[in-house]
């Protein structure tokens, strides 16, 4: 009689296949997931970026103009204008958008920056930029409050001095500037 070697089970060469493609399923789906967070965190960077720079060309009166680029033939082609920084952005980052138009101040309206230093005097601690939010959307219902313009307000505060920026892990806080005691 031959002694023939066992010859391993066609089952278990499938079975073997199958938990490595799961397993090589699974990591390319960790690191899929780790790219999409890393791009979402980058675009909210960007549409903040986005809604700072729009800010500034309205306060200092520029007119955005349009750009031409040239094709390989020589010829300017049109290059489409850029969308409006809350289309769709919310579903992608979980981020909530407002419906609501942003209103212009009326004459006599306090500046978001007199708003949120005076709402932050009161308080006993710091706040972050969505809590203050949900203050003066509460004490102002008539104004349409946002989110990020108040998170550019207290970042504008910071800048002049009148708060306090502070970080606990990702988040961010703000607070009045004590005045120096002699």
């Amino acid at each position: 009689m031959s002694t023939t070697p066992p010859i391993p089970s066609i089952t278990a060469d499938y079975a073997q296949r199958v938990t490595d493609d799961l397993a090589a399923n699974r990591s390319e789906q960790e690191r899929v997931r780790a790219e999409l967070a890393r791009l979402q965190e980058e675009l909210v960077r960007l549409e903040e970026s986005e809604e700072v720079l729009t800010k500034m060309q309205e306060v200092l009166r520029i007119t955005p103009k349009k750009a031409a680029k040239k094709g390989q033939d020589g010829k300017a082609i049109a290059v489409p204008a850029a969308r409006p920084s809350n289309g769709g952005a919310g579903a992608v980052t979980g981020r909530k958008t407002s419906k609501k138009a942003a209103s212009p101040k009326k004459p006599g309206e306090p500046t978001w920056l007199k708003l949120t230093t005076a709402h932050l005097t009161g308080q006993s601690e710091p706040k972050s930029a969505a809590e203050v939010s949900a203050a003066l959307t509460e004490a102002h219902p008539e104004r349409a409050v946002q989110v990020t313009v108040v998170r550019n307000t207290l970042e504008q505060g910071v800048a002049q001095g009148l708060l306090e920026r502070s970080k606990q892990g990702r988040s961010v806080f703000y607070s009045p500037v004590l005045p120096a005691s002699a």
